[in-house]
């Protein structure tokens, strides 16, 4: 079998929600409120992956978010449903649940998205440099 999403990248990306380095403000409200159902005992989680923001939401494929694998790992149901569903393959998985990041990671979702809101009215000078780095990155992401 074959998976359509891909394994967690060998390092989280410069602007994941996820990594202690990244600067406040980068990503939508709605984004940051996501990472909090991931702190959820296994059975309440959200069934669906967590996907890089590197890529388009709309994309069919993508990877697993680096930092969404490292902070919450073993613990995820979106992994374990992906993989019955084919979605993902058991190397995959594996990568998955047993990810460990080379960059300093939130401990929980709660945690990266308190810090991505905290400057979420009043982005940095750091924080517009990635966005607009997005912005270029993504398709489906227009302002204005």
């Amino acid at each position: 079998m074959s998976s359509t999403i891909r394994p967690p990248a060998p390092r989280p990306c410069d602007s994941c929600p996820y990594r202690r380095d990244v600067p406040s403000g980068i990503w939508a409200a709605e984004e940051y409120e996501k990472l909090r159902a991931y702190d959820a005992p296994t059975a309440e989680q959200p069934a669906r992956t967590f996907r890089c923001h590197q890529s388009d939401a709309d994309s069919e494929a993508g990877r697993v978010c680096a930092g969404w694998a490292g902070c919450h790992g073993e613990t995820l149901l979106a992994p374990r449903i992906a993989l019955l569903t084919g979605d993902i393959d058991a190397p995959t998985f594996d990568a998955v649940i047993t990810y460990t990041s080379p960059v300093p990671l939130f401990s929980s979702g709660a945690e990266a998205a308190n810090h991505g809101r905290a400057d979420i009215d009043r982005p940095g000078p750091d924080a517009d440099r990635l966005i607009n780095k997005i912005i270029r990155t993504r398709r489906d992401i227009r302002l204005g």
